[in-house]
């Protein structure tokens, strides 16, 4: 039985540990965000998101796809866009939809963090990595039959705004 060519397990090791470094980045600064500022849940995963987006293309293009010597960065970059729209409303809408269902079936839950003395709240931290497990999911297939793939869409796209 041949391997389908979106299951590369090279390509899947090499999302995972670059969406998990994007995933990471998204968390800290969504959650700095909220706390620092007191930015409203959806806010808050909204620019955590964004700041993510551009440590997440660089690191995709670099080591995920083995696309770093492509010359088509901008191309990627259009697409990573497009892709990275629809990921943010797949991570947007799992996280809050998520938190909706949660609190008002189990209530709300707080977590101590004894290094830091501070208090999180459980429910919005699992339910972002909720929304971000979906949005990996999109955001990888997405990628890997999208972004880095020449399908032409590109020089259609191009060629109508002229």
């Amino acid at each position: 039985m041949s391997k389908s060519k979106l299951l590369n397990t090279k390509d899947l090791i090499a999302y995972f540990l670059v969406a998990g470094t994007g995933a990471l980045v998204q968390l800290l600064s969504g959650s700095f965000l909220r706390n620092k500022f007191a930015l409203s849940y959806s806010v808050s995963v909204s620019l955590g998101y964004f700041i993510a987006f551009f440590v997440g293309f660089f690191l995709t293009k670099m080591f995920a796809f083995d696309a770093r010597n492509t010359n088509q960065t901008r191309r990627e970059m259009v697409k990573f866009m497009m892709v990275a729209t629809g990921s943010w409303g797949v991570t947007w809408f799992f996280a809050v939809a998520s938190l909706s269902f949660v609190e008002t079936t189990f209530g709300k839950h707080s977590l101590v963090v004894p290094i830091w003395n501070k208090t999180i709240n459980a429910n919005e931290l699992g339910c972002q990595v909720i929304g971000m497990g979906f949005s990996f999911v999109f955001n990888y297939i997405m990628h890997k039959t999208f972004t880095f793939k020449s399908t032409g869409f590109y020089d259609r796209l191009k060629a109508v705004l002229k």
